[in-house]
């Protein structure tokens, strides 16, 4: 998988960084605005799928192993199972419990832990789906043809 013309490569300059960033606002604003971790992992993941697809597998030196992506998606679990934990030790013996002050209706610091959890599940949410997509990558291009 060698990559697209020089044409798709360009745009995929100008727009998979554009794409990324409103992933990131989707997430950061989940709380608030119709979204949060889900959907700003897909549009994040959306983006790196972009510029792979537009450098071909090599740009990223695929290899058949664990990578990076894998180590990202455990650690983002690992956060959102500890700020869980934490809601049960200094809440109210409630696991998820919001132990966080809750700050002013309608400003962005003002869920407590709720814009923790959609960005360490935005985070898990886009390296699960980028793993699923270099898996294919990677399977189809080591299969006999």
């Amino acid at each position: 998988m060698k990559g697209m013309t020089l044409i798709v490569k360009k745009t995929t300059q100008l727009i998979a960084g554009m794409i990324f960033m409103y992933g990131i606002y989707v997430i950061v604003h989940g709380h608030l605005t119709p979204g949060g971790g889900f959907a700003g992992g897909v549009i994040i993941a959306g983006s790196l799928i972009l510029v792979t697809l537009a450098y071909g597998g090599e740009f990223l030196k695929l290899v058949k192993e664990e990578a990076g992506t894998t180590i990202i998606e455990s650690m983002a679990t690992i956060m959102i199972i500890m700020i869980a934990t934490a809601g049960f030790l200094f809440g109210t013996k409630i696991f998820f419990n919001n132990f966080l002050p809750k700050g002013v209706v309608g400003q962005l610091v003002s869920a407590g832990v709720l814009p923790l959890y959609n960005i360490f599940v935005g985070t898990e949410v886009a390296a699960s789906i980028f793993i699923i997509f270099l898996s294919l990558i990677i399977f189809k291009e080591e299969s006999p043809q």
